[in-house]
């Protein structure tokens, strides 16, 4: 592939709607050419404990950040048309697609790959598991930022550039 979006979600709690924080990183002719990060308040509006031990976020980081529409319209036109790219796709997917429903947003039914399926197809039983850092470290990237939204998009952007 060499014109994507790779995209990463962390969340408050066990509800895929309560984006917390999103990393986004355009590739164009296989090169990153943009990225963008922002805070989001949560919605619903709480912090399950297994989401802050992750990811280190909590209500004080996110009490005064925009909603999600807010980020959206910032993202929107930066993506256009380009698939989208993550790593466990179902997880980002299922973000972005519950986070839409709750703002009552039209679904522009994005096409979305996923490099963990690609890194299982590519790389077997070469590597010890499938992880975002561990696929990373196997193409090269050092991811030393796992779990914040945009390091892990761009360590899934450089994935998808060495394997779809």
């Amino acid at each position: 592939m060499r014109d994507f979006a790779a995209i990463d979600f962390e969340t408050a709690n066990e509800c895929p709607s309560s984006v917390c924080s999103m990393g986004v990183v355009i590739v164009r002719d296989a090169a990153i050419t943009d990225s963008f990060y922002s805070l989001i308040h949560p919605e619903p509006d709480y912090y399950q404990w297994f989401c802050r031990r992750v990811h280190g976020l909590g209500p004080e980081d996110t009490d005064c950040a925009p909603v999600f529409p807010y980020v959206w319209k910032e993202i929107a036109p930066r993506i256009e048309d380009l698939p989208l790219v993550a790593h466990n796709s179902r997880f980002d997917e299922g973000c972005l697609k519950a986070v839409f429903q709750v703002y009552r947003l039209d679904y522009p039914d994005y096409v979305f790959y996923d490099t963990l399926a690609a890194s299982r197809r590519v790389f077997g039983r070469r590597l010890p598991n499938h992880q975002l850092q561990t696929v990373a470290a196997a193409c090269g990237f050092d991811l030393t930022r796992h779990h914040h939204a945009l390091a892990d998009a761009e360590a899934c952007a450089r994935i998808a550039m060495k394997i779809l």
